[in-house]
């Protein structure tokens, strides 16, 4: 009796071996040669589910994607909102899988500056992710629905723009942002920005900007700063 192949499976097992490739040996060197002796297959194999190079890429950004809003998806069931923390911390480079995926995201970013078809990929992968995180934040937060549009749209871009950059600095510095460091970045970023939200910090810019009058202005500022 003939084995009965699950294609979607295999497409899918394809796409992340090219995750893996191209986060070890970055994009240029993903050839689709190397990409199907990772996999175990032959290059007619691979070319029987994807045409191009292109399109095991784009196979493997949505197959991440998926795999993103599996882990960033709050259980359901419990009266007890979920700690946002503890989900999107789902999103950052905190293991190897993870790592993986966001070397491949990094490498991807490099690229799409230069195609106009992964120019719309990644616009069409942002909406997709700006709506993930902006569940995430109405899931956990109670107060979030009660905060005006305007503001939940700065504080989703900021907690968007952080995460990108955090995943930037980890994947070229990993030994400057172990799992735990990263944590308490993205710790101290939720209480700053939920404390604006609030209104707590609606006066900080002011207190920042201004100088001190008098005295001894060579010593260090009053104020508090960000890290």
């Amino acid at each position: 009796m003939p084995k009965i192949v699950d294609h979607a499976e295999r497409r899918d097992e394809i796409a992340l071996v090219a995750c893996r490739v191209v986060a070890e040996h970055g994009f240029d060197q993903a050839t689709i040669v190397r990409i199907a002796r990772e996999a175990g297959y032959t290059t007619g194999m691979v070319a029987h589910y994807y045409d191009t190079k292109q399109e095991i890429i784009i196979a493997a950004l949505r197959l991440i994607l998926r795999r993103i809003e599996e882990r960033l998806t709050p259980p359901s069931g419990g009266d007890a909102a979920p700690d946002l923390l503890t989900l999107l911390t789902e999103a950052l480079p905190v293991d190897a899988t993870r790592y993986t995926e966001c070397a491949f995201w990094t490498a991807f970013w490099g690229q799409v500056s230069a195609d106009k078809r992964l120019k719309r990929i990644n616009a069409w992968l942002h909406r997709e992710y700006m709506r993930l995180f902006e569940r995430c934040l109405a899931h956990c937060w109670p107060q979030w629905q009660r905060w005006p549009e305007a503001r939940r749209e700065q504080v989703l871009r900021s907690i968007v723009t952080f995460i990108n950059g955090l995943t930037a600095s980890a994947v070229a510095s990993p030994g400057d942002w172990p799992a735990q460091r990263q944590v308490e970045q993205l710790r101290l970023q939720l209480q700053l920005l939920e404390a604006w939200a609030a209104g707590g910090l609606a006066a900080a810019p002011a207190r920042i900007s201004r100088r001190p009058r008098g005295g001894d202005r060579s010593g260090p500022p009053s104020t508090d700063r960000r890290a």
